[in-house]
């Protein structure tokens, strides 16, 4: 039996304001936020609009803004904001002693 958390790294490990990948079966990437107040988020890598990496936009408050078309994504719901319609899906997770999980069945469902 497999755990339903994986452990992906130290807190550290992502950038303050930024982010970094987990590849999944099937060819997707979950992205994993790290924001200045130290709170972790994970999203489907991929924006509701036209499928921009998010993992490689700008992170400011609880958002990141895709680098394609500056849609901005709260990192919470995954929703666009503004007058943008679209949702990319939340993976849920975690930090037990300094140590990131996400859940592992949410982020296979997810990048399904």
């Amino acid at each position: 039996m497999t755990a339903d958390w994986l452990d992906i790294g130290w807190l550290e490990q992502i950038p303050v304001r930024g982010s970094r990948t987990v590849p999944v079966a099937g060819g997707e990437e979950i992205a994993v936020f790290r924001t200045g107040d130290n709170q972790v988020f994970a999203l489907v890598n991929r924006c509701p609009h036209k499928g921009g990496p998010l993992s490689q936009g700008i992170v400011h408050g609880h958002s990141v803004a895709c680098p394609l078309h500056n849609w901005n994504i709260a990192l919470k719901t995954g929703e666009a904001q503004g007058e943008d319609k679209g949702c990319t899906p939340v993976v849920p997770v975690k930090i037990v002693s300094g140590r990131v999980l996400i859940c592992r069945s949410s982020a296979l469902k997810a990048a399904a």
